[in-house]
């Protein structure tokens, strides 16, 4: 069964704009799924294939005469030598179609599942010839096959949408999607959990991991990725990690590097503007995915891991994910929009959605009515902005005012 995907109408609108599309995300998280479904009339490849990817290292010219064009090409990250070939093409095809007076057209889509190694040359070779953009697992949307889209923090577009959806989760219903995680193997039910995310991780350090990395550090890069999910929701500290896995700060920091360009994490970084030496400067670190997260830590079932002490940090990583995810879908930078904030005060606002000057306090809670959850709202004062009305996404059942001027809102309206 094919899952319609939220990024799909973006891919057809960059269809139009550009010659080349670049779809970077995890491995098996559905790339080739879409572009091939999307674009089912062109001709694919994938470097996967030994012998495809001894030509396209060694001849890249005679791999894209023996692939034309329209082509996807899978696993680009593989070939980057291709890239420079890519680039000619694409520019003396579009020479003869501005000569003929015709419009442009896509000639390639490339998926990668590492943009760490493909980063320069894309910006290199493709700058201004190509669409980028990111993907990851489904989001909670997807998986029920509902439209998604980016989560606007404005409450008469809320109280829309809660009109639209139609219904509410309880807490229960969320810690089983945020267990199960939104690999599309999994949510077809494809393979046991077990089985799926066991083969998930030794895949990314074989294929992923051991060209960028000491093959003798693997061992200690697998007790880092259990230690990176076990602070999911939490600041980034290096020295804690260090001292957990037995390696330097600058080798930690090459492999979060790693994680975050092969989009298993990402980094919320605090909201600096105007700000004075009193703001915490760490980014907070979440997985994108928290099934493969929940695995990683060990967790055996969602209700252990609601009842356990990690649950609040689980359901902000879902929350947040959930909105990056859909940002991403959109192709906008969730950079240039949210934050976080914590002073050295401790008082911190787990999230900030930063736009057109005014800044808009969105607190995450996994319980129903929690105590006081603006009381940090008022800090934001300092930054000279207006400040929009807060809300506190909860596993409420229905949008609710919780004073003049914030508002609870049900989980299920991030998506």
């Amino acid at each position: 069964m094919y899952y319609p995907r939220t990024i799909e109408n973006t891919l057809l609108r960059m269809s139009k704009e550009f010659a080349c599309l670049v779809i970077y995300g995890p491995r098996q998280v559905g790339k080739s799924t879409v572009v091939s479904h999307l674009f089912s009339s062109f001709s694919q490849v994938t470097l996967d294939d030994i012998d495809d990817l001894t030509l396209a290292l060694d001849n890249p010219k005679l791999f894209l005469d023996n692939y034309s064009w329209p082509l996807l090409i899978d696993e680009i990250q593989k070939a980057p030598k291709l890239l420079d070939e890519i680039k000619r093409r694409i520019d003396s095809q579009k020479k003869e179609w501005l000569f003929q007076g015709e419009p442009y057209r896509l000639m390639y889509v490339l998926t990668g599942s590492n943009q760490f190694e493909l980063q320069q040359g894309i910006s290199e070779s493709l700058a201004g010839r190509a669409g980028i953009l990111d993907m990851n697992s489904f989001t909670m949307a997807e998986k029920e096959l509902r439209p998604g889209e980016p989560f606007i923090p404005d409450l008469a577009l809320l109280q829309k949408k809660e009109a639209q959806l139609g219904k509410s989760y309880t807490r229960k219903e969320i810690f089983v999607q945020i267990f199960e995680g939104g690999m599309p193997e999994r949510v077809q039910g494809l393979s046991t959990r077990e089985d799926f995310y066991k083969s998930y991780v030794t895949t990314y350090m074989e294929k992923d991991v051991r060209k960028l990395i000491q093959t003798s550090s693997l061992n200690a890069f697998r007790t880092f990725l259990t230690l990176v999910a076990l602070r999911t929701g939490q600041e980034l500290h290096y020295d804690d990690l260090v001292n957990g896995c037995g390696v330097d700060a600058r080798t930690i920091k090459q492999w979060i590097s790693i994680l975050s360009a092969s989009g298993l994490i990402l980094l919320l970084q605090p909201y600096l503007a105007n700000a004075n030496r009193r703001i915490i400067k760490a980014p907070k670190l979440y997985f994108m995915d928290t099934g493969l997260c929940a695995y990683l830590c060990g967790w055996p079932n969602a209700e252990m891991l609601e009842n356990s002490s990690m649950a609040g940090a689980f359901f902000e990583t879902f929350v947040v994910s959930e909105i990056v995810k859909n940002f991403q879908a959109a192709n906008l930078d969730y950079r240039n929009a949210l934050f976080y904030y914590r002073d050295i005060d401790q008082k911190e606002i787990d999230l900030l959605y930063v736009k057109e000057q005014t800044i808009t306090p969105i607190e995450i809670k996994k319980g129903i009515r929690p105590l006081k959850p603006s009381k940090n709202f008022s800090v934001l004062s300092k930054y000279g902005m207006p400040i929009r009305t807060g809300f506190v996404i909860d596993a409420t059942n229905r949008i609710r005012p919780i004073n003049e001027n914030v508002y609870a809102i049900p989980v299920g309206l991030v998506d």
